[in-house]
């Protein structure tokens, strides 16, 4: 690849709706695939451009009309280039300019020369990386990004300076794309994509990096046990990839909901995690209303037994008998068989192995002492992955954790003390829709933390396969939105609710190969990009991961799980 070489000229184009290049002769149009960097020089700035569509042209109705035979090679030589091009479409990104011409003084381009070398010859401190607010002018010639623009761009992982994080490369060049993870942790986000497209492996290397880099906790609701542990690699072969817990062993903790199941998977020091009936609120049965079967009347009588119970009316509702309920109806003014009904469906959270009656001690603020300790939890839910199981967990964990870290950050902007400080919160939760549908989103906390923007430094990283369910107020809220292939027109809509000039990046997404390929927008980085992502697989490990936990003896394994539960208390 040459990249003084231009590829071809602007012929005409607009701000909104992009640029169109005729390509030169002597460059393929197969060589052109949507989603690829160029650079268009202008006079005054570079313009980093996404190639959005691909075509072909002729210069005359006549050469459709009469095309030359398929073994009539000259005539196509001769026509090429002439007779028949191929074009580009381009949709600018951002614009390196220097920096005397982006403060607003007049400057001579050193001269006269307007080629790509000598803007590129400038130090990149002297140019400054700026949206897009005009176009090139006609005949501006295009070249290939250069690893150099990249890196002006994107920045590079090892930058001291930032916490960069390398996502993958673009689809046709070895540099890094990089997201900065201290914007990336500023606002909830969402890793999209339909069933098959990789987004375990994404969410995982996106885990990864917020650990090495230590730019918050996480708090990951592991709904198919992929993110603690080992898991099954997609392919035609069987093979496993690490869990976070075997890349990081000092830093990451295991809690199950299923012990059995945990132990059956080979997981040496997990911590069980129970949840009893005093810790489920009315908000919370609202949540799973549907895999209850409950009626409006029966969460209105919920309501009724809450304000004269308290905390303990889901037991004192499954000890009642009928004479007990008619007793209370007549007294409180509730319905009998709207009562009797609820006591009949929420006898199915005796099935779920985590509930209990009374617990010994509070679970939910040892994963809290856990995340004040700088450790990252995964909970896993073995075979208690069920929908009802999983949305009900997890919004009743939390609805507590989000209600400790709005007392801290509370506490930190009353005293100013660094020390009061919350550690910064990213929670991971699967089947997102089903918490951000427009129907529930008022319900749920995860509505809530949505729209917070990290207020109270609590942010969600959101894995769906359907976005189009998630409502639009949320939608328009996610930071950062990693997409892997999509082909409902609705979630293609979705992914680009609230971005500016979405409308070209849809033809982009749509074709992205359906394994290793993403479409990243939004806050924690500069521009869309697609890349190829980050392989997940023993370089990986090598790169980025803590001692191997095959390389710890179970003495030491031991010993790392008495440590941890002698720092917790417990």
């Amino acid at each position: 690849m040459n990249l003084d070489q231009p590829l071809g000229s602007v012929i005409q184009g607009s701000l909104s709706a992009g640029l169109e290049v005729r390509l030169h002769p002597d460059v393929s149009v197969e060589e052109m695939r949507v989603g690829k960097f160029l650079v268009v020089q202008g006079v005054r700035s570079r313009f980093f451009c996404m190639l959005t569509d691909v075509t072909l042209g002729t210069s005359s109705q006549r050469i459709l009309a009469n095309p030359p035979s398929a073994d009539d090679d000259f005539l196509r030589e001769v026509l090429a280039g002439s007779g028949t091009f191929g074009t580009v479409n381009l949709t600018p990104m951002l614009m390196f300019t220097p920096q005397e011409l982006s403060n607003g003084k007049s400057a001579i381009v050193p001269n006269g020369n307007t080629s790509l070398g000598s803007f590129q010859a400038q130090s990149s401190e002297s140019m400054e990386l700026l949206p897009v607010k005009t176009i090139p002018s006609h005949f501006s010639q295009v070249f290939d990004a250069s690893d150099r623009d990249f890196r002006a761009v994107f920045g590079w992982e090892d930058d001291p300076t930032r916490r960069n994080f390398a996502i993958g490369q673009p689809l046709d060049m070895d540099v890094p794309v990089c997201i900065d993870l201290d914007r990336f942790i500023e606002r909830s986000n969402g890793v999209f994509g339909k069933s098959g497209t990789g987004k375990s492996f994404l969410t995982r290397l996106l885990l990864s990096g917020i650990i090495r880099k230590q730019a918050a906790v996480n708090l990951i609701f592991d709904m198919h046990s992929e993110y603690g542990w080992e898991a099954v690699s997609e392919g035609k072969q069987f093979s496993t990839v690490k869990g976070l817990r075997q890349l990081f062993p000092s830093q990451v903790q295991v809690y199950t909901l299923d012990p059995e199941s945990t132990k059956r998977r080979g997981i040496r020091d997990a911590h069980e995690l129970y949840l009893s009936y005093d810790q489920i609120e009315v908000e919370d049965i609202m949540l799973v209303r549907q895999e209850l079967n409950l009626s409006e009347a029966s969460l209105e009588n919920a309501i009724i037994l809450r304000n004269e119970f308290g905390k303990s009316w889901i037991t004192q509702l499954l000890n009642m008998t009928n004479e007990e309920i008619q007793l209370f109806c007549d007294e409180k003014r509730g319905n009998k068989s709207s009562i009797m009904a609820l006591q009949r469906k929420l006898l199915r959270l005796d099935e779920l192995k985590y509930m209990r009656s009374a617990c010994p001690h509070n679970y939910v603020d040892q994963i809290l002492q856990s995340l004040e300790a700088g450790k990252h939890v995964v909970v896993e839910f073995g075979s208690q992955s069920n929908m009802l199981s999983y949305m009900l967990a997890t919004n009743v964990m939390t609805r507590r954790i989000h209600g400790s870290y709005v007392r801290k950050a509370e506490k930190f902007l009353q005293s100013k003390n660094p020390i009061d400080r919350p550690r910064p919160l990213v929670i991971t939760i699967e089947e997102a829709h089903r918490f951000l549908d427009p129907a529930t989103v008022r319900q749920t906390i995860f509505g809530i933390i949505a729209r917070e923007m990290r207020k109270y430094f609590v942010t969600l990283l959101v894995v769906d396969q359907r976005p189009s369910g998630i409502d639009n107020e949320v939608m328009s809220q996610i930071g950062t939105r990693i997409t892997a292939l999509l082909n409902d027109d609705k979630d293609i809509e979705a992914i680009f609710t609230g971005v500016s000039g979405g409308q070209s990046l849809r033809s982009v997404l749509a074709k992205l190969d359906s394994k290793q390929q993403a479409l990243i927008l939004g806050h924690a980085v500069p521009m869309p990009v697609v890349v190829r992502t980050r392989p997940y697989d023993e370089k990986f490990y090598a790169e980025i991961g803590d001692t191997a936990w095959d390389e710890m003896s179970d003495e030491e394994v031991f010993a790392a799980a008495e440590a941890a539960k002698a720092d917790l208390g417990f």
